[in-house]
């Protein structure tokens, strides 16, 4: 993914432009801390507070030039308007919340309203349309079958999160005036590998991630990918 979001910055703005980086749900602090080593200016926001603490041990260990660009602060991305005014960022990203949010529209208007004009929204979400994937290839036949007919699911922390469509973010985001760029599917062939697993070698490290990177742009792959990456682009 963090290919596919350089991708898009690149062919928005002029090489070595600084841009104004807005992360909602900033987590560790991993693509933030990428971004601000690309240069450009990062405000990263974050609701959990152990996650918060996570990221700014993160930033800690960073040369100081990158630990000037980045500003970390705790808050929900459903308050961006209380903290930033409208039009304050080139760049808004928001990758992996939709999930925990039962209402996302009103968040999704917020965020698109922090953008200038011209201005990427960047959403990273489960895929609603291929909730079964993970189970039938887990030869888990009854929650497969159960996932053909929900948007909801359990990630495996455990809690029970939400699923979108591409056709429903789709429309929710011409709506907002950030109507839909670009698409990609994310994870498609390693959903299903745990996080505890190692990484394999680095030359096939970079065969798996240029086969994933293959099928997240291509059809029909992407369409089954466990999770969506999708890119609007801010109106005016």
């Amino acid at each position: 993914m963090a290919r596919q979001l350089e991708e898009q910055i690149s062919s928005r703005y002029p090489v070595g432009q600084r841009l104004r980086i807005l992360d909602v749900g900033v987590g560790q602090g991993t693509q933030a801390l990428r971004l601000a080593r690309a240069g450009h200016t990062v405000t990263g926001l974050e609701a959990e507070p152990e996650m918060l603490r996570a990221a700014r041990e993160s930033l800690a260990t960073e040369p100081a030039g990158i630990r000037e660009r980045v500003r970390l602060m705790e808050g929900d991305g459903r308050e961006t308007g209380v903290h930033f005014l409208p039009g304050s960022f080139d760049v808004v990203l928001c990758h992996g919340v939709l999930m925990y949010v039962q209402e996302p529209d009103a968040l999704l208007a917020g965020l698109a309203r922090m953008l200038a004009p011209g201005g990427l929204l960047s959403l990273l979400v489960r895929n609603g349309d291929a909730l079964a994937m993970r189970p039938g290839l887990a030869a888990d036949w009854s929650q497969a079958l159960t996932a053909f007919d929900t948007d909801t699911y359990t990630n495996r922390l455990g809690v029970p999160v939400r699923a979108d469509r591409l056709e429903a973010l789709t429309a929710t985001l011409a709506g907002i005036a950030a109507p839909l760029h670009a698409w990609y599917g994310v994870r498609v062939f390693t959903d299903n590998v745990g996080n505890e697993v190692e990484l394999p070698a680095a030359e096939e490290l970079e065969r798996l991630l240029a086969a994933e990177d293959r099928a997240g742009r291509t059809e029909p792959y992407r369409r089954v990918a466990a999770l969506l990456h999708l890119c609007g682009v801010r109106g005016g």
